[in-house]
């Protein structure tokens, strides 16, 4: 579902990432960890079409998001690290205006966005504008509207940004509940305990360089597990 093959991309001069290879199969939670500035931030940017690789190829859902990057987003849900918001719309009028990026028809659209906020604890506040959220409950927005349209593969950086434990709790569920569905998850994450939790396997970026990945089992035969190992590559 995701695949990225020797994926390379410098600025002036500089490696942010090199020689990246990774198959993500369908359904699988797959987590990016690495000390500031290794190419956690730039290789999800490039995944999503926003920044376009030196060299090497990415495919998303079998398409490649260079050369096909309107079927490749179409499958593609998104949350960023920063994400803009805009302030004098409504959660409500926020979606709906998502909801027709995708082209979703109106009907379906709606019954849609009751699901998600239910879902994810934004019903109460629906109408308020979003210049009044909190940092959590717009990361909450966040995360709805990039199931709006039932992506298959979703890209998250740093995904519990500003999230009580609540919200924490609520959204190891999604994920979770997501990937039992079939759907592709990739979250790039300083949150090692809850990576370590979450991910069937995780990568370790460390100067650009994809040094090491490893599965859920053999992270509990390493002492420390992904902390230990995290200290241990990162030196």
């Amino acid at each position: 579902m995701i695949s990225l093959e020797n994926v390379s991309k410098s600025f002036d001069g500089t490696h942010a990432v090199q020689n990246i290879s990774i198959s993500i199969s369908d359904g699988e939670v797959f987590g990016l960890v690495g000390p500031n500035g290794a190419g956690k931030t730039t290789t999800i940017r490039m995944m999503t079409g926003l920044l376009r690789p030196d060299k090497g190829k990415v495919l998303i859902g079998g398409f490649d998001i260079t050369e096909e990057p309107l079927k490749a987003k179409s499958v593609l849900g998104y949350v960023p690290d920063k994400a803009f918001l805009y302030e004098k719309l409504t959660a409500r009028e926020f979606m709906i205006f998502i909801a027709s990026v995708y082209s979703i028809k109106k009907s379906d659209a709606l019954t849609r966005i009751e699901n998600l906020f239910d879902l994810f604890g934004i019903k109460e506040i629906e109408d308020e504008l979003i210049e009044s959220f909190s940092q959590g409950m717009r990361q909450r927005l966040l995360f709805a509207s990039a199931l709006i349209h039932n992506p298959r593969v979703l890209l998250i950086d740093e995904p519990f940004l500003g999230l009580d434990p609540f919200g924490v709790r609520m959204l190891k569920g999604v994920v979770k509940d997501l990937s039992r569905n079939g759907v592709t998850v990739f979250l790039a994450t300083h949150s090692l305990h809850i990576a370590e939790e979450m991910c069937h396997r995780v990568g370790f970026i460390k100067k650009g360089s994809l040094v090491s990945i490893k599965t859920r089992e053999e992270l509990k035969g390493i002492e420390g597990g992904l902390e230990g190992l995290f200290f241990d590559i990162g030196r």
